[in-house]
């Protein structure tokens, strides 16, 4: 059971000037992107269904880290209470005292929004679904994790691959970011 999650904001300017909102969990534990959402209208109902699609049944942190955001309100606290969950709150434009999240926020900036524009919500949504399934949980390699990435299987022993080996390689999002392994013999 992960002990810590964190939660914040993204924002994202469409090819069309629009803003959208993307809402985003992380866990401590494994850097794992545990929900997100994505909406043009943020709400505190909307919030708090979003919390309640990520903590299913015995799935929900002990703790949850959040900033001061007004859009809250107090029905999120209220949930938060109600699911057992204790929630933490940062200071006031103290956005270090969220590392986790900021940093997400950072690297989907910097690895995805920053090389590709969405066209509108939907769009995003592909985007942020093959970036996280296909590159951030399993290839992406988190220093902190001893270079592994969030999703790794313990019970496959990699073996030791030889100079002329063969390596094939799999394009994500259109050739952004590659995954490469041995071919098969």
């Amino acid at each position: 059971m992960d002990v810590t999650w964190a939660m914040d904001f993204a924002v994202v300017p469409t090819l069309t000037f629009r803003l959208l909102y993307v809402f985003i969990i992380v866990s401590h534990e494994r850097r794992e992107i545990v929900h997100f959402g994505i909406t043009q209208h943020p709400t505190m109902l909307w919030v708090i269904q979003q919390l309640r699609e990520a903590t299913g049944f015995g799935t929900q942190p002990k703790y949850i880290i959040r900033d001061n955001d007004r859009i809250y309100g107090s029905g999120v606290p209220a949930f938060l209470m109600n699911s057992g969950i204790t929630e933490v709150r940062t200071a006031f434009h103290c956005p270090w005292q969220n590392p986790f999240a900021e940093r997400l926020i950072g690297i989907l900036r910097r690895e995805l929004f920053d090389h590709t524009i969405p066209l509108d919500e939907r769009h995003l949504h592909k985007l942020l679904n093959e970036y996280v399934g296909s590159y951030y949980h399993p290839v992406r390699t988190h220093s902190s994790l001893n270079h592994s990435p969030p999703h790794v299987d313990q019970s496959v022993n990699k073996p030791q691959l030889s100079p002329d080996a063969d390596m094939e390689s799999e394009p994500i999002l259109g050739g952004l970011y590659h995954n490469y392994r041995a071919k098969a013999a």
